[in-house]
């Protein structure tokens, strides 16, 4: 079973032994809070609500009506809570750069769980039920993006006002957080595991040849296998 997970593993990346070392940068940092931000307001941005502002005065003014979709109440929502958001990230190991943070149980994550399945014991140096808890990196991206977030927030409310021709991500991340040589996570954009397919299933194929030898040479129970030797 040994090699099974080693060969498993190769195909899907590996975990870092010092998380201190990928801790999520500032480019990767705005780019998610842009990404989310955006993705929240569109889910709002059709809607057809008017909004009364203001009190009604003795003298009988009637209170002021304005589109919710162009109000700071939709932005407010919006921006409530939108770093929470990123907890929803895992780390793909198996990805470069900003694409290793992704909604989703990524593939290395999804092959243990396979294993475990299997009756295969793998040690991760934590219990099982905490696998899905959010990682070092994604917890201190959260924090980031809170901070991020007060820093920039006149400017977040100046493109919401005024600027939304340009997306977020440009006018945030390009125009006010990073420096030019800061920008390289912002060209990076998914677009599935090309080249890697092939590579993937050759080693799926390999490992499966590698399980049914080492099943015939293992008695019940199995082995116990740490991340650590992974």
């Amino acid at each position: 079973m040994k090699v099974f997970l080693l060969a498993a593993l190769w195909v899907c990346g590996s975990f870092s032994a010092n998380e201190d070392e990928r801790l999520p940068n500032k480019c990767e940092v705005c780019k998610f809070l842009s990404v989310e931000l955006q993705e929240a307001l569109e889910k709002t941005g059709r809607s057809k609500e008017v909004l009364e502002v203001g009190e009604v005065l003795d003298t009988g003014k009637r209170r002021r009506k304005i589109k919710y979709n162009t109000s700071e109440t939709r932005l407010t929502e919006a921006v409530d809570n939108i770093c929470e958001r990123i907890l929803q990230y895992s780390v793909h190991a198996e990805r470069p750069g900003s694409l290793r943070y992704a909604k989703g149980t990524s593939q290395t994550m999804a092959t243990l769980k396979n294993l475990v399945g299997k009756g295969v014991k793998v040690d991760l140096g934590m219990p099982y039920e905490l696998w899905d808890e959010p990682s070092v990196e994604v917890s201190d991206m959260k924090k980031q993006c809170e901070t991020m977030l007060e820093q920039y927030e006149e400017v977040v409310e100046d493109w919401y006002f005024g600027h939304q021709d340009q997306r977020l991500e440009n006018f945030l991340c390009e125009n006010h957080v990073l420096q030019p040589s800061d920008r390289e996570c912002l060209k990076e954009m998914w677009k599935g595991d090309v080249g890697n397919k092939r590579g993937a299933a050759d080693g799926a194929a390999a490992g499966r040849e590698e399980v049914k030898e080492e099943e015939g040479k293992e008695e019940e129970g199995g082995m116990t296998h740490d991340a650590g030797e992974l």
